[in-house]
């Protein structure tokens, strides 16, 4: 990785999670147009759905999904 990057990675890597996202979200943007990004989730969407529709995808309910995160961080902060 050249230096600049390897700098640019380093410091990216002192925000918060939600200021990387965004940053990433503006990074993306900046290769691809928000008509591009917009599409590709469009149609990331309806493989999903389709996926679920035809029984290759269980959905699983929000609760749970919470409650083993939430354990998740609970376990990482232990540590």
């Amino acid at each position: 990785m050249p230096s600049s990057l390897s700098s640019i990675y380093t410091e990216a890597m002192k925000l918060s999670a939600r200021e990387r996202a965004d940053l990433a979200d503006l990074l993306w943007v900046s290769v691809e147009t928000q008509a591009e990004v917009d599409k590709a989730w469009d149609k990331e969407i309806q493989r999903r759905i389709a996926d679920l529709e035809a029984g290759r995808t269980v959905a699983i309910p929000g609760e749970q999904v919470f409650s083993e995160l939430q354990a998740m961080i609970a376990a990482h902060a232990k540590r």
